[in-house]
């Protein structure tokens, strides 16, 4: 038997026609860890989320810039790191959403942060030195689920 690899990474380019290789390289992964497909899909919209962000916010549409995405695979611990070189995003600043009047009024957009946190386990900023952003997306395996797939 092969061992899964704890630690695999992916570099894409900051368009949206870059999303459906994320998508597919997430659920993959999410897949052969061991997560059942309604896990797989809430992995995969909060990755898209967050690269989404990235490509509108981070770069300002600019479709020459890298997206780095590392997934990191330990003990039940599913974690996807998305790191940028675009402008820094202070999550501290952004209101919560009034989803009622999101809803009443037919706003699109603003959701992505909080779609993030209500479909991860955990979700950390991270800021470096020369306009490096991260972000970590962290899902457990619950224990309903078989052990990652070796």
């Amino acid at each position: 038997m092969v061992e899964m690899a704890k630690k695999i990474s992916k570099t894409v380019l900051s368009r949206t026609d870059q999303l459906l290789e994320v998508r597919d390289f997430v659920s993959d992964a999410a897949r052969q860890f061991g997560f059942s497909e309604e896990d797989i899909a809430n992995i995969v919209l909060a990755v898209d989320e967050a690269c989404t962000n990235i490509i509108k916010h981070a770069y300002q549409y600019a479709p020459d810039k890298k997206i780095f995405i590392a997934i990191l695979r330990n003990n039940g611990t599913f974690e996807v790191r998305i790191k940028d070189n675009g402008k820094i995003f202070d999550p501290e600043a952004l209101k919560a959403p009034d989803l009622k009047r999101n809803l009443s009024h037919h706003r699109r957009g603003g959701l992505g942060v909080y779609l993030m946190r209500k479909l991860m386990d955990k979700v950390e900023y991270n800021f470096e030195a020369g306009n490096n952003n991260e972000v970590s997306l962290v899902k457990f395996l619950s224990k309903k689920h078989d052990s990652p797939k070796k």
